[in-house]
């Protein structure tokens, strides 16, 4: 009888096996936290590409509408818009028989994902106006460009306000 006990083992980890997969778990998780953060990062710069594109198209079809006579305009002015929520609320299309029917430029303004403000006074995105230089983006009458306010660096090596 005493030879059937000795020949069955405890089940169970032993101390060693544990340490090893513990060691094993943390240096996996050292490798993939890093990669975490820079798809993230990743991620939110793609984001922030397409939420540019999709304002500077809109600011460019806004001025192509001035242009062909359809928005009419205050001033002789830049023919940009006076602010961005001017592209979502619409205008008058001047060259429509139906003088209520407006034109609409783009569904919502959408945010800057690397903007971290949370200051609802403070504008979201960095307004340049058409009469300020590229190297000193500053606001004005009219929206030229927009450009995120974040000061931080992209993956590429240029600030996003550069974007």
């Amino acid at each position: 009888m005493n030879v059937a006990r000795s020949s069955v083992r405890p089940r169970g980890f032993t101390l060693i096996e544990m340490l090893v997969t513990v060691t094993i778990v943390a240096l996996m998780s050292t490798i993939a936290f890093p990669m975490l953060e820079l798809a993230e990062r990743r991620s939110n710069e793609r984001e922030l590409r397409e939420a540019l594109r999709q304002i500077r198209s809109a600011l460019d079809a806004y001025k192509q509408a001035v242009d062909e006579g359809r928005v009419v305009e205050e001033s002789k002015g830049s023919g940009y818009p006076p602010n961005l929520d001017v592209l979502v609320t619409g205008v008058v299309d001047a060259k429509s028989p139906s003088k209520d029917k407006k034109i609409y430029f783009i569904r919502r303004i959408p945010r800057d994902p690397l903007n971290t403000t949370q200051d609802a006074r403070e504008p979201m995105w960095g307004l340049r106006s058409y009469a300020s230089p590229a190297t000193d983006p500053q606001p004005g009458a009219d929206i030229y460009d927009v450009f995120s306010r974040s000061a931080a660096i992209g993956l590429n090596g240029i600030p996003y306000k550069e974007w």
